[in-house]
């Protein structure tokens, strides 16, 4: 299956570990009678109830799609126009990657890139969701009946934008499916905002999915949710689909080729502003972890960014505006920065959560994203990390996900949360109206 929502009780206090780390150093202690450091309890998951949701690694990070990678396009494009459809009869579902977890009036629902199959070899994305209905069982797969996936398309502003068509009339309008990849999500009010990776390709037997063929750039949209009219099924329904050009960002980061989403959630902030991790890549094909950032409407890209070669970003405001962003990195550790002015420099924080987390084999776990979300547990301020933990002990080289709590200063280990499940990347969503609920995907 594609991928997994669970719910379970937290672990017991004797399976807790300790895990503080300086420089990348990571000490661990198991034993309940050691002695409690005042500033991090173990007994704030006491009752606590984890609802997760994750990708499992036996569908891949990457996608059929990534050996064809296109080449970048700088500068502006063609005015074009942008329309949503739902995944047509023919068109099967291969994949779901990048997930995140949006909460509207009190429902939360799953948001993934969707890879999609036509004939023996065309390959596209799209954006996939589903209300989360949660039941008395631990775990369920996500249940493909019941995911709504919508596929981009464009077409020129000539051919009347892009209403429905069948048949000889869509070849005619010359549509093309518009590759959505890694997107990212922040809810404000009753609208769901979204950046995401785009590149198109002519919906053509001749042009083919080939790089030379693409165009990328960064891609805006805005989701709403509604009841489904034939059902009554609450779903995600995307619309108002634009381009963000490269000049709207000025002359800033001209070093960039290209800009996508970083995948996973955003955050809004208690000033009001809304971030959206980014990844960049460099002229010399190193990636780079960077913010959006808008407030009164304007869209602005952070002026500091990570070290070059880490990607996958993943946000969250810690307290008085700081912003902690972890990234992935090519040495195969995670790398954490902080911000106290939404980027203008970013500062990693070595000695506290930098480079604590990483993998023995030392692989760099491009599109695996970490879940990172803050949360109020018994009215102390902390962070919740979920990523994959892979282990030489039990030989099998599956990444078993867990869940870590910090204060910024300390990291309790409160154990693995995917079972036997290879897991791959996260996101969480805390859910603070009185539900004392965490989410994850």
């Amino acid at each position: 299956m594609l991928s997994r929502a669970a719910a379970v009780k937290a672990p017991r206090t004797h399976n807790l570990r300790r895990v503080t780390g300086s420089s990348g150093r990571r000490r661990r202690e198991g034993r309940e009678s050691e002695p409690q450091r005042p500033n991090m309890s173990r007994r704030v998951f006491a009752s606590a109830v984890l609802l997760l949701l994750f990708v499992m690694m036996c569908c891949g990070t990457g996608g059929a799609t990534a050996a064809a990678k296109p080449k970048s396009v700088e500068g502006t494009l063609p005015e074009k126009n942008f329309g949503w459809r739902d995944k047509k009869e023919g068109e099967a579902l291969s994949l779901l990657r990048v997930p995140s977890l949006v909460e509207m009036d009190g429902d939360v629902f799953a948001v993934a890139e969707a890879q999609l199959k036509e004939g023996g070899s065309n390959f596209f994305t799209g954006i996939a969701s589903e209300l989360l209905e949660w039941t008395d069982k631990e775990s369920r797969e996500l249940d493909t009946t019941k995911l709504k996936t919508q596929v981009l398309v464009e077409c020129s502003v000539e051919n009347n934008g892009c209403a429905p068509q069948k048949g000889a009339q869509e070849a005619s309008q010359n549509l093309k499916k518009v590759h959505v990849s890694r997107p990212t999500t922040v809810v404000i009010g009753n609208v769901i905002y979204m950046f995401a990776g785009a590149h198109s390709f002519e919906v053509t037997e001749a042009a083919g999915t080939t790089a030379a063929a693409a165009k990328w750039r960064l891609l805006g949209a805005v989701g709403n949710v509604s009841n489904d009219g034939s059902s009554g099924k609450k779903h995600i329904y995307w619309k108002d689909a634009s381009v963000v050009p490269r000049t709207h960002f000025g002359k800033q980061h001209e070093s960039l080729t290209r800009l996508i989403g970083g995948g996973g959630s955003g955050v809004q902030m208690k000033d009001g502003t809304f971030v959206f991790p980014v990844e960049g890549t460099k002229k010399d094909g190193k990636a780079v972890s960077l913010i959006i950032y808008s407030a009164n409407g304007s869209g602005n890209l952070s002026k500091g960014m990570s070290a070059d070669g880490c990607s996958d970003p993943s946000v969250v405001e810690w307290k008085d505006g700081k912003l902690i962003m972890m990234t992935a990195c090519d040495d195969g550790r995670r790398r954490v920065y902080e911000s106290g002015d939404k980027g203008d420099s970013w500062t990693e924080a070595l000695g506290t959560l930098s480079r604590v987390w990483g993998n023995n084999q030392k692989r760099h776990e491009r599109g695996v994203g970490s879940g990172f979300t803050k949360a109020k547990i018994k009215n102390k301020d902390v962070m919740l990390v979920t990523l994959p933990v892979y282990s030489n002990r039990k030989g099998n080289g599956k990444g078993e996900l867990h869940l870590w709590l910090t204060d910024n200063t300390h990291i309790v280990d409160i154990g693995s949360v995917s079972g036997d499940d290879d897991v791959a990347a996260s996101s969480l969503l805390y859910r603070s109206a009185g539900s004392g609920n965490i989410i994850r995907g």
